[in-house]
This record gives structure tokens, sequence and C-alpha cells, in this order.
């Protein structure tokens, strides 16, 4: 005779299946995922963050200033004497209130949101390209300038697909075989450090283009361009 064996419970059909275990590798894929699409986000949330302007002056009793000292160098370098120009903060950023062609304040169009750059090795924003370049040069709003030391601070208000944007450039200023030279050495497009490498590539590329070495060539009496304590100092010959 047989032996009888006992029978195994059967599931009942309303009991639900245990959970598939998922892989270590699967997780690691799904959080490399969303980290990209977090760091995405914060990208695209730190270039529309405008950083504050610096505090600066502009006067008309600044730009006359400027504008004096200009036609007295002037005067000097036609007599055949060497001279040299000195303009503080207020008068450089007077000067440049009048003489600056810019974009009319909130007058552009509104389009497409501004896209974040594909991602640098870094981390950071990838380089600038070519097209990004002539966008933010061609809609310029507003300009301010500091100077401390032998480096001078460029704030740019600029407008990109209807959204206003800011970039802050920091550098050294000079002369080099008649045409102006600036050395990066930090920036930031809105609230978001732009990486060195990706900064000076983008300055190389301003600099080197054929359509802006006529803009960058200085005049042919200027021998040499600088910041000096706080000022900026052209010499003429």
């Amino acid at each position: 005779m047989a032996p009888i064996l006992p029978k195994l419970p059967q599931p009942s059909p309303g009991t639900a299946a245990a959970p598939e275990a998922i892989s270590p590798l699967r997780w690691a894929f799904r959080f490399l995922r969303w980290s990209t699409y977090l760091a995405a986000l914060i990208t695209i949330i730190l270039i529309l963050k405008k950083s504050p302007a610096p505090p600066v002056v502009a006067t008309p009793q600044a730009a006359a200033s400027a504008e004096q000292k200009l036609t007295q160098v002037q005067e000097s370098v036609s007599q055949g004497q060497t001279a040299t120009l000195r303009l503080n903060q207020a008068e450089v950023n007077s000067y440049l209130a009048n003489h600056l062609e810019l974009a009319p304040q909130n007058t552009l169009p509104a389009s497409e949101p501004p896209q974040a750059s594909p991602s640098a090795p870094d981390g950071g924003p990838g380089p600038l390209t070519s097209t990004d370049i002539d966008q933010a040069k061609s809609s310029v709003k507003d300009v301010k300038v500091t100077m401390e030391g032998d480096q001078v601070h460029a704030y740019v208000v600029f407008d990109m697909h209807g959204k206003d944007m800011t970039l802050d450039l920091v550098g050294k200023l000079g002369a080099q075989d008649g045409y102006l030279k600036f050395e990066p050495v930090s920036g930031k497009i809105g609230s978001l450090p732009i990486p060195q490498s990706a900064l000076e590539s983008a300055v190389r590329q301003l600099m080197e283009s054929p359509e802006n070495r006529d803009k960058l060539k200085l005049p042919s009496d200027v021998s040499d361009l600088r910041i000096e304590n706080g000022q900026l100092v052209t010499t003429y010959h």
C-alpha cells in the first residue's frame, strides 16, 4: 500500500504574488537617471536667477568729467606728447551709459524659455556656442562696471528668448599687438558659476572671431590699457 503524502497548501486565487526583487544595477540606473533630471533642473533655476547688480554711480557730472579728460588727452596727443587717461568707476559707468547702444528694456518679444547648455565633464554648464554669444551680444540691456585693484568686474543684463538674464565677468584688461586683451578670472551666468575651461573658451571665441577683431582693435595711439588701483588707465603716445 502506497504511503499517503500530505497535500501542500495551494495559494488562493486572491493571494498576491511576492514582489519582484529589484537588482542593485536597476536601482543604480534609476538613481542616476533622477539625479541627472535634478541636476538639469537646478542648473536651469540657477541660470534664470539673476545675480544682484553691483552698486555703481552714473551721473551727468561724471560723464562730463570723463569727456573733459578725454578731450585733454587728445589735445596732448595731437601735439606729439605722451598722455595718460585715468577714469574712476563713476566716470567709466557714466561714459558707458552715454555711449553704449543698448536694447530697449522689456520690448523684445517673448519666445521659448532658455534651455540649459549640455553639461561639461566637471558638472557645470557646457561651453558656450557661437549662437549663444551672438544672441547675448545683440540684446544687451544694461552694463555696469566695477574696478578693484587690477581687476574689472563687468555686469551685463541681456535678453535671451524674452527672459532677462545676467552675465558676470571678472578679469584683467590689457593691450596686445594693438588689440584689447581680456584675461578671465571668474564668471557666472545668472547665479551659476561658469567652469574656467568653458569661460576661457567663450572669451577666446569672442576675441578671435573675425567679426569682433575690428571691434577690439584699439586706436593706433593707445599703447597700454589696464586697471590700476581701481581705475581704468589708458596710455597714449
